[in-house]
């Protein structure tokens, strides 16, 4: 059985946390049975609540904070204008804390309908008069045992003035008023009357809650088919067929949910399985779930589970795909966080031993935590505050409109017949990459060996400015770009022929042609370059960086003959398979690998600074904050942030890029994920895998970075830096087109307005117009913009294209 009192043992432990426990999302209501102001009041629409620790021992604060919709928040501040006031305001405005203590009345309430209520007195209003947090229906009814259940033992801190693991049965039953009546926070609803369980008498609080959690976790299946009989509930599909194995990693007992769909909500399955990861051949992987009646499921362990260990609700969500290509998301809850540790482990061993093909036992401890840390819910620090930072130096032997979004067509001559455009190229080729202008307001789409130019107006839209018909070599033979670079103030692209790994190529943009090839080097490759610091292309600057699989190397087209710098080459003898670099303002370096590790240089030349264990997912794309505070890699199924800050030690304040962590003091990384849930809605909409673009931050000289983007199919994915690092559940918003988003970035300067390049369309979208992943967000099928016709009046087109 799920054990309440482990739970509020293992959040009230950990200190290092402000926030001991929250509920992601709900409403705030006042409500006034009593009163002749009104019955009832909304006061946030969208809110989380959390339970915090002020600085004061024993004394801990309910608080309910309002939730903005991306960029409203942004838009609200606009509004008011730089009223001083209305700033010193803000906070009570978005923010409403009340002190927890047993004049409260703090209780719950799961309703027939299996809505979750929170209720306590306004102790500033009137008699009767009660604040209401209405829970979403998203939130799991143990989600709500455990919150209440720290409510209780912080009441009981404050009266006793001792820690909460002293309190005895008798002493928590003071805290119970279940017996009192919540009314309906609705004003179109009659206040219920309708007599509340009484307290429980011979048993404890926490398993009496612990039993209401069981019994709502099932009950809302019951309710809900009951109060609608035609409502389709996911089933499980067959299991697997289970193959032998030779080793067992990990074998644990648990409870199993099933995500189901049309509620939005996990389903209690079995209150009883074991789960088991089993070696079953050379670098092979199976975890198998069984119950006392059936085998629930069997599958690989791999990537495409994307595993998320919730250490909070003792929880372990996964993805599960069937022979036919369906996609199932589960739940695990195990009985405390012992059992949790230990399934995590066998787990993580055999994901980390399948994607690097070695032994778990060979790696350092200190790696070994570095991977099970990336897969667990982490609250970041954001403070200038430092970590240890001594070791040795890597080793020498081996990185909303559119034309309802924001869009605007290139104007044409209205009187030109709509008979003569169609929108879409008839050479097969689609667009591809994306390069958006820092100097200038243009940004640039690769579409075979085209590229068309858009100019952004001052209003926030794309006009197409021009199309680049040819892209060929200075010997007129035509090529596709395999990657593009704007260089030295806008006004020159950098462009890389597959078909000539030993050389890069100079397009003037003024003249729209290409007019030099650099030979990089007779036996080193470029596999990939980068800039030689992050805004390098604003400036005049001519050289840059050039990636091999196995170096790391400065390009100066200056030079005469070959262009590399050869007392900037660092090379290595082993196979780095390097894949991606990023550039700091100040010009360090970052390089990750298609291993998954990440080196971090202050200069070209030298061994690196740092060097980050690898997670064993290739590292498709690399960014860095300006500062050098924050690294950003996209590997396949998901992101990872890693905060580059050494915090104590002799280094501490320094970067990583500056001076090296010690070994067993590494950077703390937060994997950024889709909800298991959601990616099994992707799937279900899709039918495709995730497969994240290269993310981005938002970038600008004198922003900070505050946004995240990527895409996965026909989903933009934008991430919140302000709520991943408070450890938010909700720090994510989507939107869906109709088509697989080949490309995106900000718009340099803003993080509110994001370019968008799908298969045969270029737009740009106000971030505002993204939604919290919800089931109807992700289904919705988006409008289409009118622009895929085979025939449209040029005026509605903005190139055909593009």
């Amino acid at each position: 059985m799920f054990m309440l009192r482990n739970v509020t043992k293992y959040l009230f432990g950990d200190t290092s946390k402000e926030s001991i426990v929250e509920i992601p999302q709900g409403q705030l209501y006042l409500v006034r049975p009593l009163s002749p102001k009104g019955y009832s009041e909304l006061i946030f629409k969208d809110a989380a609540a959390t339970i915090r620790r002020t600085g004061q021992e024993y004394q801990y604060q309910l608080v309910i904070q309002r939730a903005y919709e991306e960029g409203e928040e942004e838009l609200l501040a606009e509004e008011d204008g730089d009223n001083g006031d209305a700033e010193a305001l803000s906070t009570d405005k978005d923010e409403k804390t009340f002190l927890l203590d047993q004049g409260l009345h703090f209780r719950s309430e799961i309703r027939d309908g299996g809505e979750a209520v929170f209720a306590w007195r306004d102790l500033s209003g009137d008699p009767g008069d009660l604040y209401e947090f209405v829970c979403d229906r998203s939130v799991q009814a143990s989600e709500v045992g455990t919150f209440e259940m720290v409510a209780i033992k912080c009441q009981y801190e404050r009266k006793f003035r001792k820690p909460q693991e002293a309190a005895t049965e008798k002493e928590l039953q003071q805290f119970n008023f279940t017996d009192q009546t919540i009314p309906s926070a609705s004003a179109l609803s009659t206040p219920s009357t309708k007599p509340i369980d009484p307290p429980p008498k011979p048993k404890a609080i926490e398993d009496s809650l612990a039993k209401q959690t069981q019994k709502d976790l099932s009950s809302r299946t019951t309710k809900s088919r009951a109060s609608d009989k035609e409502v389709t509930y996911t089933t499980a599909p067959p299991s697997a067929m289970t193959p032998k194995g030779t080793e067992v990693l990990a074998k644990e007992r648990a409870e199993l949910h099933l995500f189901d769909f049309p509620s939005g909500s996990f389903m209690l399955q079995d209150p009883s399985v074991v789960a088991t990861v089993s070696e079953i051949g050379k670098w092979e992987y199976w975890l198998q779930i069984t119950g006392v009646e059936r085998e629930w499921l069997g599958q690989p362990v791999v990537a495409d589970i994307n595993p998320v260990f919730n250490f909070e609700y003792l929880s372990f969500i996964f993805n599960h795909y069937t022979e036919d290509g369906s996609a199932y998301s589960w739940l695990l809850r195990f009985k405390d966080q012992e059992v949790e540790e230990r399934f995590q482990e066998g787990l993580m061993r055999a994901l980390w031993e399948r994607l690097n093909e070695i032994k778990w036992t060979k790696s350092t401890d200190d790696e070994r935590q570095y991977v099970l840390d990336a897969f667990q819910d982490l609250t970041m620090e954001d403070e200038e505050n430092a970590a240890k930072g001594e070791g040795d130096e890597e080793e020498e032997e081996e990185v909303e409109q559119d034309q309802s979004d924001g869009q605007r067509a290139e104007e044409y001559d209205s009187d030109e017949s709509a008979d003569d455009v169609v929108t879409k190229a008839d050479d097969g080729n689609t667009n591809s990459q994306l390069a958006v202008g820092y100097k200038h307001d243009r940004s640039f789409v690769v579409r075979g060996s085209k590229i068309g130019v858009f100019k952004h107006t001052p209003n926030n839209n794309l006009e197409f400015s021009t199309n680049i018909s040819k892209v060929e070599t200075p010997g007129g033979k035509l090529f596709s770009p395999k990657k593009v670079m704007l260089h030295s103030e806008d006004t020159d692209m950098i462009l890389q022929n597959e078909a000539n790994p030993n050389s890069l190529y100079r397009m003037d943009l003024e003249y729209g042609k290409v007019v030099d090839e650099w030979k990089v080097h007779d036996d080193i490759a470029v596999k990939t370059f980068a800039p030689e610091k992050k805004f390098s292309q604003m400036t005049g600057e001519q050289t840059f960086l050039g990636l091999s699989h196995n170096a790391l190397y400065r390009i100066d087209p200056r030079l005469s003959g070959n262009k590399m710098v050869e007392s900037d080459l660092k090379q290595y003898t082993s196979k780095n398979a390097f894949s991606s670099a990023a550039t700091t303002e100040k010009g360090y370096i970052a390089v990750a690998s298609d291993k998954g590790d990440i080196r971090m240089f202050d200069k070209l030349g030298l061994r690196a600074k740092s060097q980050l264990p690898a997670l064993g997912d290739p590292i498709i794309g690399l960014d860095v904050s300006a500062d050098g505070r924050w690294v950003l890699a996209t590997c396949r199924t998901f992101l990872l942030l890693i905060d580059a800050l050494q915090k104590d030690g002799k280094n501490e304040g320094k970067l990583g890029f500056e001076k090296p962590f010690s070994k067993d003091s590494k950077p703390q990384p937060k994997r950024l994920t889709l909800q298991p849930a959601h990616v099994a809605q992707f799937h279900h909409e899709t039918k495709a895998s995730l497969s994240f673009t290269p993310a981005r931050f938002n970038a600008g000289v004198e922003d900070k970075e505050t946004s995240i983007i990527t895409a996965t199919g026909p989903f933009i994915v934008t991430w919140n830096m302000k709520k991943v690092l408070a450890g938010r559940k909700d720090p994510y918003t989507i939107k869906r087109y109709d088509q697989e988003v080949k490309a995106d970035d900000f718009k340099y300067g803003s993080d509110r307005n994001v370019i968008v390049a799908l298969p045969n369309e270029v737009n740009m979208v106000a971030k505002q117009s993204f939604k919290k992943p919800t089931r109807e967000s992700i289904a919705a099928t988006p409008r289409s913009s009118g622009r895929f016709g085979s025939k449209l009046r040029k005026s509605e087109v903005v190139d055909s294209p593009y």
